[in-house]
């Protein structure tokens, strides 16, 4: 197995570690009956097309960011995650050990809820495009006059379905309908508070969250935040300085992506079109520095 396995996108052979999932980012093993292995690759994903180049670091990344918020909010909710340790993984050989060194998450089992937690902060995306035609956000009445990407009175709660393809979105009141009152009610006011906490961490370093997805699992009849939590592939974050209503504030995220690939004469469907160099190091370089704004720490290796 050689690096550029997991830096190109292939989902490798771990040991005797069986192939559960393989994802659009993530690889999942089966370990014991109580644990899995995410493995974060580099695959970049837009349009949901997994794309031919993959962006150096980004595994690391994604890993390196979703462990310092799973260690920041364990007051609000527990989590899934065990170790980011390739030793704690039963198994695997040294040479695995050091490809996989940064980039795995050994997590707890648990069934996920078949609704993504999006919580909105401001007036932006699909939420800016329902606003324009109807003046709600996933059924949510807002006030009037409201501008292209304004922070919203308060935070709101705008779920979607789980689909491998588009996910869809809906009311609250539909998500509640989905999965019942008893699991809805301490997700959403768990989803409100980390994103309360995300807002509060981040503004602390010039950050504005826009918005973010939140995944949640049951385990034992427990109530645990799993995935990731809070990183630039679940989340769309915007530089404080320069931010004004009315304008798209540039992300640290794949954004940079997206605006490329909307020049092309690209009908949005596999396969995606090979990436230039110019490109995937300019994405890399924004993952590389969004990480090193919340971690305080630039190299992603460890």
């Amino acid at each position: 197995m050689k690096d550029t396995d997991v830096y190109l996108g292939r989902t490798p052979r771990l040991g005797r570690l069986v192939l559960r999932n393989a994802g659009k980012v993530r690889d999942i093993y089966e370990v014991d009956p109580e644990h899995l292995l995410f493995v974060t690759s580099d695959r970049v994903s837009a349009f949901d097309v997994i794309l031919p180049q993959g962006i150096p670091h980004k595994g690391r990344v994604l890993t390196r960011i979703a462990a310092h918020w799973f260690a920041r909010t364990q007051d609000v909710i527990p989590n899934h995650l065990v170790s980011t340790n390739p030793e704690d993984v039963p198994g695997l050989t040294a040479k695995e050990h050091e490809l996989l060194r940064g980039r795995i998450m050994l997590v707890q089992r648990a069934q996920p809820t078949t609704v993504e937690w999006v919580v909105r902060g401001y007036l932006a995306g699909s939420g800016w495009k329902e606003y324009q035609k109807t003046g709600t956000v996933c059924g949510i009445a807002l006030p009037q006059g409201l501008g292209f990407c304004q922070k919203l009175p308060r935070p709101i709660l705008t779920p979607t379905t789980k689909e491998d393809t588009h996910d869809l979105p809906l009311t609250p009141a539909e998500a509640r309908a989905r999965v019942g009152a008893p699991l809805f009610d301490p997700a959403e006011r768990a989803a409100l508070a980390l994103f309360a906490r995300g807002t509060q961490e981040l503004e602390k370093l010039g950050i504005l969250l826009a918005d973010t997805k939140f995944e949640f699992g049951l385990r034992a009849g427990k109530l645990l935040l799993i995935d990731e939590a809070l990183t630039p592939d679940s989340s769309r974050f915007w530089p404080a300085q320069g931010y004004k209503v009315g304008d798209n504030p540039p992300s640290y995220d794949k954004q940079v992506l997206r605006d490329y690939l909307e020049t092309l004469d690209w009908n949005k469907q596999a396969p995606g079109p090979d990436l230039p160099p110019a490109i995937v190091h300019k994405v890399s370089e924004r993952y590389l520095e969004i990480c090193a704004k919340i971690t305080g720490r630039a190299e992603v290796l460890a």
